[in-house]
């Protein structure tokens, strides 16, 4: 004998899995760690400091 299923729990399954698998994608493509987000923006600073300094008045 089959197994019976509740095709709204498949659906709502089926919905929850498609919004965690773009939910990864987004965070792998768009998403960095703090430290991260930290020597990034200290990268930025330090170029333009040294930018900054090679300026002609």
């Amino acid at each position: 004998m089959s197994k019976v299923v509740n095709l709204n729990q498949v659906r709502k399954q089926k919905s929850r899995d498609d919004k965690r698998r773009a939910a990864d994608a987004n965070a792998a493509k768009y998403g960095l760690s703090k430290a991260q987000k930290t020597l990034s923006k200290a990268l930025i600073k330090k170029t333009k400091r040294d930018l900054d300094g090679h300026e002609k008045e």
